[in-house]
């Protein structure tokens, strides 16, 4: 086995320092190399001027690029690293990582902005993840209840710089995420270096903020800082000062907004009752109103008179119709025939009903039927003339 691994080529590795051990009086150090986004390590020795070398000299919490090749000790059975080279990882390097890592992640949709949580306006529990007894702590506790006295805190206090810090807050904002009366967690760190703010950028770290269900308010550094948690957050905060003024109500702000609104709402039915009071006052004023009676006395006035008017048109329509009548029966008497027979005329018909008209056309002893104004009698032709 230990051949086998020695057959073993030389790799590079990237990773965050920890438990640096220089022994006195000997050749050789060692440290370990941790991976800040799993939950692995490897024990790596050097020489020791190879490290003595380094500037800035190797610390706890430093990262760096390794040049190592994998040894096993038989006597031991201990597998090892020895490292031939150590280079620590630049700011501008690291930034170049971070702006790729930013990229992958938001196309992933981890920042996108539908994805945010609308804060709640009044939590009941506010979740502080923070150091222990920092000044971040403090910021955001003191002010958030100097905004609202009443709020409570439940607070996880974890390493924020170092190589343990993104295991731990990840760890922190878990439980808080899991407990049903936290409305709202803040992640709150003064400011630092780009490597102290490190642990904020951790991939890992990143996704837990995402996959929080409860509202996530981040609050690391300065205002110009911008690790990769503050895009996954629900909302960024620029100081912990800011952050409590965005998870807690000023009470002073509210009662003040609530007196405005009742004095807004008093002003609006106070013009509402007077506008109310006008439109009766005009209502009351109409004649229909101020005077009911006398309005339906004027409107039988006025039905009696268009009675009048209409008996009377009735009566001349009536007389004007009969003195028609009259007119026209004085002309069909004089045309009739009994006003003829009334003056002493007589009508003679012959058996067939047929008028005489001419003596010649009689035989004798023929009967006639003569009419006359008082009625009908028969005759007999004595001779025709």
């Amino acid at each position: 086995m230990a051949e086998w691994i020695g057959r073993l080529g030389r790799v590079w590795v990237e990773g965050q320092v920890t438990e640096v051990s220089r022994r006195g009086g000997q050749p050789r150090c060692f440290f370990v190399l941790r991976d800040t986004a799993a939950d692995m390590s490897l024990q790596v020795s050097c020489p020791r001027q190879l490290v003595d070398e380094l500037q800035p000299p190797l610390a706890d919490g430093a990262r760096v690029v390794v040049w190592l090749k994998p040894d096993f000790w038989v006597g031991r059975g201990q597998l090892t690293m020895t490292a031939y080279d150590v280079r620590p990882v630049g700011v501008g390097a690291l930034l170049a990582r971070l702006e790729q890592l930013r990229a992958t992640l938001a196309a992933e949709g981890l920042f996108a902005a539908e994805r945010k949580r609308p804060l709640p306006f009044l939590p009941s529990r506010v979740g502080l993840v923070t150091g222990r007894e920092s000044a971040a702590e403090r910021d955001v506790v003191d002010n958030a209840r100097r905004r609202w006295p009443a709020v409570a805190f439940a607070i996880e206090n974890v390493a924020v710089q170092g190589p343990y810090a993104a295991t731990e807050v990840i760890g922190a904002i878990r439980r808080l995420d899991a407990d049903p009366s936290v409305d709202v967690i803040v992640v709150a760190r003064g400011g630092g270096s780009v490597e102290d703010l490190l642990p904020f950028s951790d991939e890992a770290l990143v996704r837990a903020v995402a996959a929080c269900l409860t509202p996530v308010v981040t609050a690391i550094g300065h205002e110009t800082d911008a690790p990769l948690v503050d895009h996954a957050a629900d909302r960024r905060a620029s100081t912990p000062t800011d952050a409590a003024k965005l998870v807690v109500p000023d009470v002073s702000e509210e009662l003040q907004r609530i007196r405005q609104l009742r004095a807004r709402m008093r002003r609006h039915l106070s013009g509402r009752i007077d506008a109310e009071s006008h439109r009766l006052l005009a209502l009351l004023s109409r004649p229909s109103i101020a005077d009911p009676a006398g309005q339906l006395y004027r409107h039988a006035a006025d039905l009696h008179a268009m009675r009048e008017r209409s008996r009377r048109a009735a009566l001349s329509c009536v007389g004007a119709a009969t003195a028609e009548i009259a007119r026209l029966a004085g002309q069909v008497a004089a045309l009739s025939p009994k006003a003829t027979l009334d003056r002493g005329y007589a009508v003679v018909q012959r058996s067939g009903g047929a008028v005489v008209h001419d003596p010649a056309e009689l035989a004798a002893a023929e009967r006639l039927d003569v009419r006359v104004a008082a009625g009908r009698f028969a005759v007999t032709v004595a001779e025709p003339a």
